[in-house]
């Protein structure tokens, strides 16, 4: 490739990271508000979003691309209940993973259908898992699947009694 060539190239490269990854690092109260109104329901219109937060559609559409753009809004989605559709069970489980050998691990966890949050933690163990369960065999299963993965030393699951809060809409 030509030198000139590869320095546009970098360029651009540079560019496009400090627009979009610094300017959506300053997100102002205009942003926030929309986010909260998607947040609420992002079946909303342009038009409706605007008129909620009092701005023209076009500085609504130009912000929202903007947040997708930078990964800020990453997809829309349907919220659902899932005991509505019989997932009666949550768990938390603890996994302690040998060998240096945790990416690895969580990515093939992550991969899991029940599987609804892998975390990468500090202390005792190196990960937590929620899943949710539509019964105790498919529990069983899973914490026999998680065994049995390589690098897995051990697991300790926690089935959740009582769900007081489960909401990840925040801003």
């Amino acid at each position: 490739m030509d030198k000139r060539l590869l320095k546009i190239k970098i360029f651009y490269r540079r560019f496009y990271y400090i627009y979009f990854r610094v300017s959506i690092l300053d997100l102002d109260e205009l942003d926030i508000k929309i986010l909260r109104e998607l947040l609420k329901n992002a079946r909303l219109s342009y038009r409706a979003i605007a008129d909620k937060v009092g701005v023209a559609i076009g500085t609504v559409i130009s912000r929202i691309k903007k947040m997708e753009k930078g990964n800020v809004i990453m997809g829309y989605s349907a919220i659902l209940n899932h005991e509505e559709l019989g997932y009666e069970l949550t768990v938390i489980t603890e996994i302690t993973v040998s060998k240096g050998k945790l990416v690895e691990v969580e990515k093939e966890v992550a991969k899991i259908p029940n599987v609804c949050c892998v975390y990468d933690i500090t202390g005792l163990t190196d990960a937590i898992v929620i899943a949710k369960f539509k019964d105790r065999k498919s529990l069983s299963d899973f914490t026999k699947n998680l065994l049995s993965l390589p690098y897995v030393e051990r697991t300790n699951t926690h089935v959740v009694l009582t769900t007081v809060k489960e909401d990840f809409r925040i801003i």
